[in-house]
């Protein structure tokens, strides 16, 4: 099991949070592939769930590494970013008021913090959740151990893999739209 926090640092959904505001256009989006964009699901969950995770992401023919801890306690879907060695590379909160993030070191080709977010999202959140808010033609199927999320054309642009199918954790995120892909391992088990 590797990264799933890598893919949402990695590339896949530059997302953009406004607090107060309850317009569509202002409420926090990710991209899906360019051009295309998605509001984001209410950060609350009915079940909780919190997960250290050591993510490794390929980007552009590079690796990187990083531990991510994530909480989301039914209210809020707290992220934070550590490198190998322990320093903080970043915190994200998004709440109902929006996306409250803070960058504390930038690191090569990983994107800021709130892109890693959507993927994250796009893992766990049911499927129902997600299938209102698409574009019109757009899809997300779960079969056995994988999600995938496709275009209005039919290209896949997201495979996420599972532990088992019936045991929802994320052990891989392949983004095609933005060339990467994240390995996560469950450091809890």
């Amino acid at each position: 099991m590797r990264g799933l926090l890598l893919p949402i640092v990695l590339l896949g959904a530059l997302l953009t949070g406004c607090a107060g505001s309850s317009s569509t256009a202002d409420a926090p989006s990710a991209w899906l592939k360019p051009g295309t964009r998605v509001v984001l699901p209410s950060p609350t969950l009915a079940e909780p769930f919190s997960q250290q995770q050591l993510l490794t992401a390929e980007v552009k023919g590079q690796r990187h590494t990083m531990m991510v801890l994530l909480n989301a306690d039914g209210q809020r879907l707290t992220l934070v970013g550590m490198s190998p060695l322990g320093i903080r590379l970043f915190n994200l909160v998004y709440d109902e008021q929006g996306i409250h993030s803070r960058q504390f070191i930038k690191l090569g080709e990983l994107p800021p913090a709130a892109q890693v977010l959507a993927d994250i999202m796009l893992s766990y959140w049911p499927q129902a959740q997600w299938q209102a808010r698409l574009p019109a033609g757009w899809r997300l199927e779960d079969r056995d151990d994988r999600r995938r999320l496709y275009d209005d054309r039919g290209v896949l642009i997201s495979e996420i893999r599972y532990q088992t199918a019936e045991r929802r954790h994320p052990v891989s995120i392949s983004q095609s739209a933005f060339h990467y892909r994240i390995a996560i391992e469950n450091l809890e088990e």
